[in-house]
């Protein structure tokens, strides 16, 4: 069982490669072992490209005969982008398949066609690891809608800017840079008008080598100016709204290639719960919410939150802007407890990370 968890450990971290990169994929770590020896590794690296499994048998060769497989997600036994990855494995003559977990995908039985097919099989080894690597694609496999982290940046006071609205930079680089690698991990970053109006963000993770996300602003009147910096690449800009806004505004945006989601207004403000739900169907499956304090606990009062990155610096700022606007809550013994928090320094931050 050692060595079981040994491979698994490895096909996890091989896994990790494709972050950011796999989306609606999920990420899938393989690596093929024959007496004690690894002979073949392979991860999934875009959706649409070959599997880790049939990656790691091409890299073993006939090696593959009578050797053991460990894969960190149940291999697909349907017709998909991509065809069975089943088919594969009981060709190439692999022996036995040790599986991290199953795939929520109501679709694939690749652990009971394994079975059928005559091979050794086991499921469920080092399975909590291999569900936190896919937590997003669970989520949308089973719910259609994107698992969502809210990262805050705020002083030791609980403040994101100061009373004139100064935000730049509460936290350190060490920070930043981290919040810019997570941007090319998520399908998609989202901010409300106000920070757009605030701050003119890029939302580009500048700071580190990755993948652009899209952009996704909340803006319930159409009020984005025309000249701000999200504005540049229109394709990768996407503005959800309301019915109160005026038709000839949203062709406009329309006009220049960016996606416009309209949903009914609720009290007033864009429907986090019906955008969500859109963005589910784009295929999102991962948002990371860069805003202020009313974004922030308008998506918490929706229940639409899995997922909290609080950056706290050593700063005092006093009067200013709280990080998350209101709960409703009027008793601490009402207050949200965070799930499984860890913490741990960033630079000179503190770093809370947290499920709701």
């Amino acid at each position: 069982m050692i060595s079981h968890k040994k491979y698994m450990e490895l096909a996890i971290k091989l896994a990790e490669k494709g972050k950011g990169t796999t989306s609606p994929n999920p990420m899938v770590g393989c690596i093929i072992v024959k007496r004690g020896r690894i002979v073949g590794k392979g991860f999934h690296k875009k959706a649409g490209t070959e599997h880790a499994e049939v990656l790691a048998i091409q890299d073993a060769g006939k090696k593959a005969m009578n050797s053991t497989m460990y894969v960190t997600l149940e291999p697909c036994s349907h017709w998909g982008r991509t065809p069975p990855c089943t088919e594969k494995i009981v060709e190439s003559g692999v022996r036995e398949v040790i599986i991290g977990m199953k795939d929520p995908n109501p679709l694939v039985h690749g652990y009971m066609e394994l079975k059928a097919r005559g091979l050794k099989t086991k499921i469920g080894i080092l399975e909590e690891e291999a569900e936190k690597l896919n937590e997003p694609y669970a989520k949308w496999m089973k719910f259609k809608k994107p698992f969502v982290v809210i990262k805050v940046a705020m002083s030791a006071d609980g403040r994101i800017a100061t009373k004139t609205g100064d935000s730049k930079y509460i936290t350190s680089k060490e920070a930043r840079t981290l919040v810019h690698q997570v941007r090319t991990e998520v399908d998609a970053v989202m901010v409300g008008v106000n920070t757009v109006l605030r701050d003119n963000p890029e939302l580009t993770p500048r700071l580190y080598k990755g993948k652009d996300p899209l952009k996704i602003v909340v803006d319930s009147n159409l009020k984005i100016p025309r000249n701000c910096n999200l504005m540049k690449d229109p394709s990768r800009l996407v503005v959800a709204t309301t019915t109160k806004a005026s038709k000839s505004d949203v062709q406009k945006l329309q006009d220049k290639g960016i996606r416009v989601i309209i949903t009914k207004p609720d009290k007033g403000m864009v429907d986090l719960k019906e955008l969500m739900k859109e963005l589910g169907k784009s295929e999102i499956i991962n948002v990371m919410i860069e805003g202020g304090s009313e974004l922030n606990s308008s998506a918490i009062n929706a229940g639409l939150v899995d997922k909290i990155m609080i950056f706290t610096a050593p700063k005092l700022i006093g009067n200013g802007k709280g990080a998350i606007g209101n709960l409703g809550i009027t008793k601490i013994a009402k207050a949200i407890n965070l799930k499984d928090p860890v913490c741990r320094l960033v630079g000179k931050d503190l770093l809370i990370e947290a499920y709701l």
